[in-house]
């Protein structure tokens, strides 16, 4: 008997490659991918009630948000209308349904806001910060879901992951979009200057695709009412992500910083300990940082 797995925001980045990864059978042999359809706004709860009643899931991973951070800066009503009250029409329909398999939370790392550089790397006993609207709408969406499975006796798991990147991300994040410079470069169609921002900051990069296992991961073996962080526990600086591109890539250019991309309240190093993820469920990362990097440049390429 085939087991269907609900997916919101499955038309994002993560989401695409978590729909490939259930149909390699990343989720075991007999699960259906059931994609949120885009003309259904979780913040209209008619409309997700008569949806996850024609679904009958069996496994629901909540991937859906409103994740950029300026927008959420811009607009943090709508953000927690979406992040929050969106996560709550959802739940609901769940309970109407009588809903009984695993409901996996997306949130982010990024909802530890600030850390402190002597209490790298940031683990579970971290104490969350939130510094944006994003984030805080993302702890609060957590805390939610987590009382929902504790007073209606469901299985609730929390993931946590920190940047993802891989091939089809969007250029309005770093990695990508410097990968855009660099095969613009390489193909002459810009000079050879790369305009940056603080690229000595540091990051905890984990493949999208690495990512996507980890929440298989989790909900096949991870215990509810649990937290898991997803992170590959290694610390790079931006500037070395973009030299190891340009030797990839086989170029070479200025790398110039533009005032303009300073963002000065940003965290300037971080990196996660998802050692208890690993001892819980098996997880680790296994896809090397130059294929990754080799994956962004030939999805750039190509797109």
């Amino acid at each position: 008997m085939s087991s269907r797995l609900l997916v919101t925001g499955a038309s994002g980045f993560v989401g695409r490659h978590l729909l490939a990864a259930v149909d390699a059978g990343m989720f075991g042999e007999n699960v259906q991918a059931v994609a949120w359809p885009g003309g259904r706004d979780l913040r209209d709860a008619s409309a997700v009630a008569e949806f996850v009643a024609e679904v009958g899931a069996t496994d629901v991973i909540h991937l859906a948000a409103q994740s950029f951070v300026p927008r959420a800066i811009a607009q943090p009503r709508e953000t927690y209308e979406i992040n929050v009250i969106g996560t709550l029409n959802l739940l609901e329909a769940l309970t109407i349904t009588e809903f009984r398999g695993r409901f996996l939370y997306i949130s982010s790392g990024d909802i530890y806001g600030r850390v402190d550089l002597d209490d790298l790397p940031v683990n579970l006993a971290t104490v969350p910060r939130p510094g944006n609207p994003y984030a805080s709408s993302k702890l609060a969406a957590e805390e939610l879901c987590l009382q929902w499975g504790r007073r209606t006796h469901r299985d609730v798991l929390i993931a946590r992951p920190f940047n993802h990147i891989g091939p089809g991300q969007s250029s309005d994040f770093v990695v990508s979009s410097l990968a855009h410079q660099v095969v613009a470069i390489k193909e002459g169609r810009q000079p050879p200057v790369i305009d940056v921002g603080d690229i000595e900051a540091t990051r905890d990069f984990t493949d999208v695709r690495d990512v996507v296992a980890a929440y298989a991961a989790i909900l096949a073996k991870g215990t509810a009412q649990t937290r898991y962080l997803v992170a590959s526990g290694v610390e790079r600086t931006v500037a070395k992500v973009l030299q190891q591109m340009l030797t990839l890539a086989g170029t070479t250019a200025e790398v110039r910083v533009d005032p303009a991309r300073l963002r000065p309240s940003d965290q300037r190093r971080m990196v996660a300990d998802a050692s208890q993820t690993t001892q819980q469920t098996g997880w680790r990362p296994t896809i090397s940082f130059d294929q990754t990097l080799n994956d962004i440049l030939t999805s750039v390429r190509t797109s």
